[in-house]
């Protein structure tokens, strides 16, 4: 199991031990505390915890300033920072975040999910959509490897008809879905294809760019990447 070394700061002792005990049920963490925002900032330049949780009211040094602190040296900057507040109405929280912070943890916290808040803000949420934009992927490379059989056709002479039609469809198919689930790269080469297969069947003297075309996407679909000099279509060869 993964452990995750945080850095909890509150001038409160009670609230420190509270914290400590809370995190000590969750086997994910490793702890250690500090009472100011000058203590905090020296012991999280050596110690780089992965995450700190920090409280905004604070003597002598605030929250804020101890976390402008921390940004400010190159081995802090990029540590995750939650506050924690009992100052929790949504012009503070907005204005918390907009100063850099993660999130924000209200108090009083329940001891018993505190881990599991401060996890939330650690783990991205889950994407609805991974499964399926896996499965285009998978869609997109088959369908990679029917255009490289008909651009094989095309080349040999086979059923021109036939083979731009079926380019097309597979083509028009990927132009959709590719934009839907983000890969830009394959809809836009899919687009393309599909353009340059309207403009041979149309007025046939294409052909050339139709096979550059096909080879476009087919890079697109396998690397999931454009290639360096994309097609320029409706320019006859």
């Amino acid at each position: 199991m993964t452990t995750i070394r945080l850095l909890h700061v509150d001038d409160e002792p009670d609230i420190r031990e509270v914290v400590e005990i809370s995190l000590a049920l969750d086997a994910h963490f490793v702890t250690r505390n500090c009472g100011s925002g000058e203590e905090a900032i020296a012991f999280a330049a050596d110690w780089l915890p992965d995450i700190i949780l920090l409280d905004v009211m604070m003597p002598m040094m605030d929250g804020p300033a101890t976390l402008a602190r921390l940004r400010v040296n190159p081995k802090t900057a990029n540590i995750p920072v939650i506050f924690m507040t009992a100052r929790a109405q949504t012009r503070e929280l907005d204005r918390f975040r907009s100063l850099g912070a993660v999130g924000v943890i209200a108090k009083p916290f329940d001891p018993m999910t505190l881990a599991q808040s401060i996890l939330n803000y650690i783990k991205p949420a889950d994407d609805p959509l991974e499964n399926l934009r896996a499965g285009f992927l998978l869609r997109a490379k088959k369908d990679a490897a029917m255009l490289a059989a008909h651009r094989i056709s095309l080349r040999n002479g086979a059923s021109e008809a036939d083979a731009l039609a079926s380019i097309r469809q597979i083509a028009h198919g990927l132009a959709g879905a590719g934009g839907i689930f983000g890969f830009a790269e394959i809809s836009d080469a899919a687009a393309l294809l599909e353009d340059v297969v309207i403009s041979e069947v149309a007025n046939p003297g294409f052909r050339g760019i139709v096979d550059h075309a096909i080879g476009h996407l087919i890079d697109c679909a396998e690397n999931r990447s454009t290639v360096s000099e994309a097609p320029r279509p409706l320019e006859a060869a």
